[in-house]
C-alpha cells in the first residue's frame, strides 16, 4: 500500500480507503439478532482484507444503516493505534440531536473514539449554517473534539463548488470528503482550495458515482485499454498529488483486487495516462462535436435559476457520457435520481419541455438553438422508473 500526508492531520492515510456502504445488511438500524451471520462473516472478512492490504482507513456513517452495527463486531478485534476509523453525522438544526446521533455512531462502534468525524451533508446554504452557526453541529464536534472521542474534524458534501469552497474558506475543518475523478472534474478548484488549506482529500464513490466502472460499457472498455476503466480512473485521480484517498466500496473481500493493480502504475502515470486521455477526448469530438464538446457549458443558467429547476448541466453531462461512451446505465441512474435527491443530487428532469420558455435563461450560451433539443434527447434516452438514493431505499 502508498500512503499520503492527510493534509494538517499528519495522518498517513492509504491511497485506498476502504468505505463503508455496501456490504452493511440494511439501510436502516435494526435489532443486532436480525443481521444475518452470512452477511456479518463477508463484512468481517472485508475488513481484514482491507487491514491485510494496508487500507487501514475505514470509513461509514450514521446515515449508512447497520453498517456502524457490524463493523463495532469487528473493529475492536484490531490494535486501535493501527486502525484510522471515520464516521458521518448528517447535519441538523437542532446540534443536540447531532451529539445524540454521533453518541449512537461511537456506541455502535464500540470505540472509545474516532479518527475523524464528518458533518454529513453540507450541501447548501441551509446545512452549512446550521454548522458552522453559533451552538451548532461544528460547536458540538469541537466539544466533542475537547472530550478526547474525535480527532479531527471533516466534512463531505454533494454541494456546488461554490458551497463547498465556502465551507473549506472557513478554515475550520482538516478535511474534505469530496466528488471528483475523470468524468466529472467540476471540484478541482475546491481541492485547489483545500490544498491551500492543508485539509485531507478524500475522493467519494470513484468507482460508482465515477462511472459504474465495475461493469463499463464495453466502448469504454476498448477506450481505457491497456487499462480497465476501474483503474484507469484510480490513476487518473492519484496522479495528482493534491489528491490523498479514493474510496472503495468494497461489498466482498475480492473487491480490493482491480484497484490494487494501479499502484504499481503511479509512477508512470505520466506516460500511461496521456494516451488514453486523447482517445476518450477525441471520441467525445468525433460523436458530439468539438463546438459542443469545447461551448456545452459556457454561460449555463444553474437550476436554480431555470424555469422548472431543470438541472441542464447534470442532464447535459449525462447525455454527452452516453453518447460519447455509452454510458447509458450511468446516465440513467443519476438522471432518474433528479426529483427525488434533495440537497444531494438537486434539481429536476426535463420530462416537462414542452411546458417551459428556456429562451431567456439560455440567452448568453452559445448553444442555445441546440440545448431544448439535447435536453429531448436526454429524456427520451435516459429517463425511465424514479431512483431513490440508497439510504431512502
Amino acid at each position: 500500500m502508498l500512503y499520503r500526508r492527510f493534509g494538517r492531520t499528519e495522518l498517513q492515510m492509504p491511497v485506498f480507503s476502504c468505505g463503508g456502504m455496501r456490504y452493511q445488511f440494511k439501510w436502516q438500524d435494526v435489532a443486532p439478532e436480525e443481521i444475518p451471520a452470512d452477511n456479518q462473516k463477508n463484512l468481517a472478512a472485508t475488513i481484514h482484507r482491507a487491514v491485510e492490504l494496508g487500507i487501514n482507513h475505514i470509513e461509514t456513517a450514521r446515515g449508512y444503516g447497520t453498517s456502524e452495527m457490524q463493523l463495532g463486531r469487528i473493529l475492536p478485534q484490531f490494535p486501535r493505534e493501527r486502525l484510522i476509523v471515520q464516521t458521518k453525522v448528517p447535519i441538523v438544526a437542532d446540534a443536540k440531536i447531532f451529539r445524540e446521533n454521533f453518541e449512537k455512531s461511537l456506541a455502535y462502534l464500540q470505540l472509545d473514539y474516532v479518527d475523524l468525524l464528518g458533518l454529513h451533508g453540507i450541501n447548501n446554504d441551509e446545512s452549512f449554517n446550521y454548522s458552522i452557526r453559533s451552538g451548532g453541529c461544528l460547536q458540538v464536534a469541537q466539544q466533542l473534539q475537547k472530550e478526547g472521542k474525535v480527532r479531527f474534524i471533516g466534512f463531505s458534501t454533494h454541494g456546488s463548488t461554490d458551497t463547498i469552497i465556502q465551507a473549506i474558506n472557513t478554515n475550520l475543518f482538516d478535511y474534505v470528503n469530496l466528488h471528483w475523478y475523470y468524468i466529472n472534474q467540476w471540484n478541482w478548484p475546491a481541492i485547489e482550495a483545500a490544498n491551500r488549506h492543508d485539509m485531507g482529500v478524500f475522493i467519494i464513490s470513484p468507482s460508482d458515482k465515477g462511472g459504474l466502472l465495475y461493469k463499463p460499457p464495453q466502448k469504454l472498455v476498448e477506450l481505457c485499454t491497456p487499462l480497465s476503466p476501474m483503474v484507469f480512473n484510480d490513476l487518473f485521480c492519484l496522479s495528482h498529488p493534491q489528491v490523498h484517498t479514493l474510496s472503495l466500496g468494497a461489498a466482498k473481500p475480492e473487491d480490493f483486487d482491480e484497484h490494487l493493480k494501479t499502484l504499481e502504475l503511479l509512477d508512470r502515470a505520466s506516460e500511461i495516462l496521456p494516451p488514453i486521455l486523447d482517445k476518450l477526448e477525441s471520441t467525445a469530438i468525433a460523436t458530439l462535436s468539438e463546438d459542443w464538446v469545447k461551448t456545452w457549458e459556457t454561460n449555463l443558467p444553474s437550476w436554480e435559476e431555470t424555469p422548472g429547476q431543470v438541472n441542464m448541466r447534470v442532464i447535459l453531462w449525462l447525455l454527452n457520457l452516453a453518447i460519447a461512451y455509452d454510458m447509458v446505465d450511468y446516465g440513467k441512474m443519476r438522471y432518474n435520481l433528479l426529483g427525488n435527491g434533495s440537497h444531494w443530487f438537486p434539481g429536476n428532469k426535463a420530462d416537462k419541455l414542452e411546458e417551459l420558455d428556456l429562451r431567456e435563461c439560455l440567452s448568453q450560451s452559445p448553444q442555445a438553438d441546440k440545448i431544448p433539443q439535447m435536453l429531448a434527447k436526454a429524456h427520451q434516452m435516459l429517463g425511465g422508473e424514479e431512483v431513490k438514493r440508497l439510504s431512502q431505499s
